[in-house]
């Protein structure tokens, strides 16, 4: 059984940009956390849409990093599996310079966000031969083009 996913929504122009984040973003958190298995017992995921000055202090805090990023994952303990926060400004950015539409470039990054607080990343090329992969066919499940494909433009 997957673990109970709360939606946070920390900054009001996310609602203002884009229908339903809510909903999204736990479609995309359940849908990482079926393909890639959840841990038994697991307990709540929760995605935070936040700014990005939000994620500066936590990217300086947390990690020594000056300035935003797009998103962030905090492991949790016994009780939270952990916690995915997205920057607005930043991923709206991202996508924008993609061509991708902010629903599309945010779903991706709860997937990317879940799988890091399931264990994997990207720090090698070998870790990022699974990583990418596994977040192209989640994403795909979703109906939503793979972000690591080369195209024209990007």
């Amino acid at each position: 059984m997957s673990p109970p996913i709360e939606v946070a929504v920390l900054d009001a122009r996310w609602r203002a940009r884009m229908e339903d984040a809510e909903a999204l973003c736990r479609a995309a958190a359940a849908a990482a956390l079926a393909r890639a298995g959840a841990p038994r017992g697991a307990g709540e995921l929760s995605v935070a849409l936040a700014d990005d000055a939000l994620l500066a202090r936590l990217n300086r805090d947390y990690r020594g990093t000056d300035g935003p990023t797009n998103v962030l994952s905090f492991a949790g303990g016994r009780e939270l599996l952990g916690e995915v926060v997205i920057a607005l400004e930043t991923t709206a950015a991202e996508a924008a310079a993609g061509g991708l539409g902010l629903a599309d470039h945010t779903a991706h990054l709860v997937v990317h966000g879940v799988l890091h607080l399931l264990g994997y990343d990207h720090e090698t090329d070998a870790s990022a031969a699974v990583m990418e992969p596994l977040e192209a066919e989640i994403l795909a499940g979703l109906g939503i083009a793979d972000p690591y494909a080369e195209t024209p433009g990007r």
